[in-house]
């Protein structure tokens, strides 16, 4: 029996928390609080007018990008000079704040709407097997791990995991069952594919192009079916989830969701599918949609 795809899009928005919020947006840019600092970032989608724009002239940081690539450039900061790595925190998963040369600052913040999500379902299991894959900074595994699960986090990325276990330390969460792997995301899953092994969720976040530790080349739209394929059949009997996230202008949550169907086969469940948006503070907020989801689920 094939999965359910619901037949309507969601939109999961993020509102602000402790130490995130996005304050303002508008002219290609939104004002943002990352903690106590204040940071403009690029926003092209932004087409609209800042509410409050002498605020992004006081930000405490912004980011310049290049004229021919957006997510690279350079970040200009106030008159009390650069700023180191800071602390932040999203319930109890405490992490470390960047300003990487990649305009993000070391997680996404729109995420949050994946960790509540995840954080609900793994509540409900006993101790289950999770996979996080391309799982950067260590956010997404960490919220699992401190919901109980046991975590297998990979990234290509020797420094990203590096951060993460940095990140696991201030979260007090190092003791936990959580194993961190330098690995090509493909070659991994294909490994414990033959080996058999079974997991009760699979965390997915890839980017739209990068590099493994070897220099094995990911396109989003080339490897994504393969690799999802794959997870599908790394999948336990009694597994549970499936979540597959994506930043890319040329995808919308329906084509994820449609990969998702094929992958999943006779497993029945339910896929659900949308988009993720970041949601202004303060009376009538405007949100901006920035990366799409889909999900398989048991039930």
């Amino acid at each position: 029996m094939p999965p359910v795809l619901s037949p309507a899009p969601e939109t999961l928005v993020t509102r602000g928390w402790s130490d995130y919020a996005l304050l303002d947006s508008g002219d290609g840019r939104k004002l943002e609080r990352y903690g106590r600092h204040t940071v403009v970032r690029p926003e092209p989608q932004c087409f609209w007018k800042p509410r409050d724009p002498a605020a992004f002239d006081r930000a405490n940081a912004v980011f310049d990008p290049q004229q021919e690539e957006e997510d690279a450039g350079r970040w200009r900061f106030d008159a009390h000079g650069p700023i180191d790595a800071f602390p932040l925190s999203w319930r109890d998963v405490r992490f470390t704040g960047r300003f990487t040369p990649f305009r993000h600052l070391a997680f996404f913040p729109e995420q949050a709407a994946n960790w509540d999500w995840l954080d609900a379902r793994i509540r409900t299991l006993q101790r289950p097997r999770i996979l996080n894959l391309f799982g950067y900074t260590g956010v997404a595994s960490l919220a699992a791990a401190s919901a109980g699960a046991e975590v297998t986090h990979v990234d290509a990325s020797k420094k990203s995991v590096a951060w993460a276990r940095e990140n696991a330390e201030l979260s007090g969460l190092s003791d936990r069952p959580i194993r961190w792997i330098v690995d090509d995301a493909r070659k991994y899953v294909a490994r414990e594919v033959r080996r058999g092994a079974k997991y009760h969720g699979i965390i997915l976040d890839p980017p739209k192009y990068g590099r493994g530790p070897t220099g094995e080349v990911w396109r989003l739209f080339e490897d994504m079916p393969g690799l999802l394929a794959d997870c599908a059949a790394l999948l336990a009997d009694d597994a549970d989830f499936l979540l597959l996230n994506a930043y890319a202008a040329r995808i919308s949550g329906l084509s994820l969701a449609h990969q998702m169907k094929e992958a999943t086969g006779g497993r029945g469940g339910r896929i659900d599918w949308g988009e993720l948006a970041l949601s202004e503070d303060g009376p009538d907020p405007r949100a901006i949609g920035l990366s799409f989801f889909a999900r398989w689920s048991a039930s």
